[in-house]
């Protein structure tokens, strides 16, 4: 039986002692309400810059469109609860359970069939990709609409409380997986541009994205997220257990991930894209693998953060705010894990604690100015970040010890030479 590392140990056990003391402190009111909803938020800014660091820190590609997939789990999740807390119907995260499911296997069984097909140009699977989500996506529904009933009437069975984490966690999961697969449809004919281009067109992701959450009462249908004036009755669920949760499995998941063949290569793309495409790795591939990835966690963030506050307003997703978790990423140290959740609590608790609170009152957007001069600061004294490449003990890769020959086996290769 394999044994816990103590580095392992000391991560868990360090990471359930910081929770403890926090609930503690939260459940005595030594900590108000206010620092609890500071230090959830930056939890889930900690999950959606450490997927950006996926990206950016250790792919190399130069994203922007990070938040555009955060506010896409938000919205997605905001859906599934609300029509269940207001409209006691499971239809919302019945539908998008099977829409996830279909499309995804599509895409896969796509994904095998069309990577055996020589000189398919990426518009072209492009086009073959979005027809049979576009499909299976309206199949989904259909059938959604059939099997709704008898969901409900399971989920009613239980407990209110039980049914209703039920269905966040079923919305939660779900929602970030929709972030993945449009993530990986947006990829296809966008990765093959330069890194700058690329970061354009996720920029301008975003933005489409913000668009259409204006709309979405109107354009969309789902007249719930009230467009342009804000979604409001969101079932308010995402407590201090969930993001502390979700945070230690992310963590752990994008430890493991770097630390696997799949990792190492996502990195060597970073490195150098000449010299891993001469050692076979598909560049491609590894791109695809990382932003997809990385948007799943900006999804499962965004998700998280809809059941914080209640309220979601499309403003809070426009591209201004996108610049956020990128400069969690640069200020934490690119290709730290350590660094981007240091950062994310700073960042929360600097930026949406300490000087909203103590700053003069009229005074409280000039937080928006000390925190870019602190940034600046930080780029000047110290360009690699706070943390630079540094990492904790538990996601420090440990390389194997070089093997010493044994004395025999010394002895042998002397007489060899010799």
């Amino acid at each position: 039986m394999n044994k816990f590392s103590k580095s392992t140990l000391w991560f868990l056990g360090s990471a359930v002692a910081v929770y403890l003391v926090i609930q503690i402190l939260v459940s005595t009111e030594i900590l108000s309400q206010f620092w609890n909803t500071i230090i959830r938020l930056g939890a889930v800014m900690a999950i959606v810059s450490i997927g950006l660091n996926l990206i950016y820190g250790f792919n190399g590609q130069f994203s922007l469109g990070q938040w555009g997939f955060y506010a896409i789990g938000a919205y997605a999740a905001a859906d599934v609860t609300y029509r269940w807390s207001v409209n006691n119907s499971a239809d919302g995260v019945v539908v998008l359970a099977l829409a996830t499911t279909l499309s995804g296997v599509a895409i896969l069984w796509l994904h095998k069939r069309l990577s055996k097909v020589r000189g398919l140009d990426p518009l072209s699977a492009f086009t073959l990709y979005l027809t049979s989500t576009i499909l299976l996506s309206v199949l989904a529904v259909r059938v959604g609409v059939a099997i709704t009933p008898a969901v409900t009437s399971v989920l009613s069975m239980l407990p209110a409380a039980i049914s209703m984490q039920i269905v966040f966690i079923l919305a939660v999961i779900f929602s970030a997986i929709l972030a993945a697969e449009i993530s990986y449809l947006f990829g296809l004919p966008i990765l093959s541009l330069g890194s700058d281009y690329f970061g354009i067109a996720t920029l301008g992701f975003t933005i489409i994205v913000k668009i259409l959450l204006d709309n979405s009462d109107t354009l969309l249908g789902f007249v719930e997220m009230k467009g342009a004036r804000g979604m409001v009755g969101i079932p308010k669920v995402t407590s201090l257990f969930w993001v502390f949760i979700f945070l230690v499995m992310v963590v752990t998941f994008i430890r493991n991930l770097l630390r696997s063949s799949y990792g190492r290569a996502i990195i060597s793309v970073r490195e150098d894209e000449i010299a891993a495409k001469a050692m076979g790795i598909d560049i491609a591939e590894y791109k695809i693998v990382a932003f997809v990835i990385g948007s799943f966690l900006a999804g499962l963030a965004g998700a998280l953060y809809a059941h914080i506050n209640g309220f979601l307003h499309p403003d809070t997703f426009n591209f201004i705010k996108s610049f956020d978790p990128m400069i969690i990423v640069v200020f934490g140290g690119l290709g730290s894990i350590t660094g981007t959740i240091f950062a994310a609590f700073a960042w929360a608790l600097i930026l949406e604690g300490v000087l909203r609170l103590f700053l003069p009152q009229g005074f409280e957007t000039w937080r928006f100015v000390v925190y870019p001069l602190l940034l600046i600061i930080t780029m000047l004294l110290r360009p690699a970040g706070i943390f630079g490449n540094y990492e904790i003990p538990f996601l420090r890769q440990v390389l194997p010890k070089i093997r010493q020959p044994k004395p025999v086996e010394a002895e042998k290769a002397v007489e060899v030479k010799s």
